[in-house]
């Protein structure tokens, strides 16, 4: 089957339907192949209160991870040694109600701008590594001592390459204790989580462009592995834009340099004992001109093309997308259409109506190896 006749399938099967019309669903689909399919939800801005919501995560998915409850900024927002877990633990509560497992996201991101802004000030006094070492560690420690393993899985480390060099990024903890920063935070989550696995989360896609992002990751594996640093899995975070892949004509075919460049990532990846897993999946169709089939056909295609792929690789056993449905993306506000017209980046639409997306990711889990 040619991608013009994928692209006509996609488009032919995939009308709106009401979600609770639909069986299987996607983690009964995805699951059949070995695979866990899951999405982000959140309190703050992820649309959990709503139960139109809850009833799309209850069906469709088979793992969670929190959005925005679980990061530092939530949970010590002030130089008091106050931690406040009310919305993590809210999410937890939900998840085990419905018998979900929960990830953890993140102990550690590792971009200033997503710093509490007292630390950003901190005073570390006048030996800075140790009261630095020693804030990183209490906090972790803190954290994972609170949540033990009621949780699943933490995405340890977030974003800690610069995408632009594929060097360590700078930040408050790295411009004092350097690349040592992810040697602690690693070794402080496995001190209290000694079975749990223990991520390390990126977002370098499949782009040519993002060669120096990829290397840099496949460095930081090597890095890991020769130092002992205990990190079960790499998290591939999977925000695609319409531009990559199939680009914004989903007709397209010129793709192959993409294709073998990310396999071999993948493979190098594999091939140094990592598990691998999709962990913030969606696809920004902000680009994309033309009515809501058009925009959702490519959405579709570009989707299909980059699961197809992906789940070649069989140590990629999760996917996890950003969200389920567009009422609630993040990428509304942080990637507006000039048109002003909403984005359509996941498998729901604002009604909560099932989407070419959801089919897409249907027919990828299906064709997928078996990882059973």
């Amino acid at each position: 089957m040619n991608r013009r006749e994928v692209l006509a399938g996609l488009t032919a099967t995939a009308v709106a339907i009401p979600a609770q019309a639909q069986t299987p669903s996607l983690g009964d689909i995805a699951a059949t192949k070995g695979i866990r399919f899951g999405s982000a939800a959140g309190i703050i801005k992820g649309g959990l209160h709503d139960p139109q919501v809850a009833e799309i995560l209850k069906r469709d998915c088979r793992i969670i991870v929190a959005k925005n409850e679980m990061k530092m900024y939530t949970i010590r927002n002030t130089p008091a040694e106050v931690y406040d877990f009310s919305l993590g633990d809210e999410m937890l509560a939900f998840c085990e109600k419905h018998k979900l497992p929960l990830r953890g996201h993140t102990l550690f991101w590792a971009k200033d701008e997503f710093t509490p802004k007292w630390l950003l000030t901190h005073d570390f006094g006048t030996n800075p590594k140790r009261a630095a070492e020693k804030l990183l560690r209490d906090y972790i420690a803190k954290v994972t001592t609170h949540y033990g393993d009621r949780l699943t899985s933490w995405d340890v480390i977030n974003e800690a390459i610069d995408e632009k060099t594929g060097d360590i990024r700078a930040n408050v903890f790295t411009r004092i204790l350097g690349e040592d920063t992810l040697r602690i935070c690693f070794e402080a989550a496995r001190e209290h989580l000694p079975k749990m696995e223990l991520v390390y989360n990126d977002y370098m896609s499949w782009r040519v462009k993002d060669g120096l992002h990829r290397k840099g990751a496949i460095r930081l594996l090597r890095w890991f592995r020769d130092h002992n640093i205990p990190v079960d899995a790499l998290g591939i975070q999977g925000h695609l834009g319409t531009d990559q892949g199939a680009g914004w004509d989903a007709t397209a075919d010129d793709n192959a340099p993409q294709y073998a460049e990310w396999t071999a990532f993948l493979e190098e990846a594999a091939g140094l004992g990592y598990g691998l897993m999709v962990t913030e999946f969606d696809v920004n169709d902000r680009r994309v001109l033309g009515d809501i089939n058009k925009r959702d056909q490519v959405v579709a295609q570009t989707a299909k093309d980059y699961l197809d792929l992906t789940l070649s690789n069989t140590a990629v056993k999760d996917v996890l997308c950003w969200g389920m449905d567009d009422k609630y993306s993040w990428l509304q506000t942080t990637t507006p259409r000039e048109d002003r017209l909403p984005l359509r980046p996941t498998p729901y639409d604002d009604q909560f109506r099932k989407k070419p997306l959801w089919d897409a990711m249907s027919r990828s889990f299906q064709s997928a190896p078996d990882r059973t």
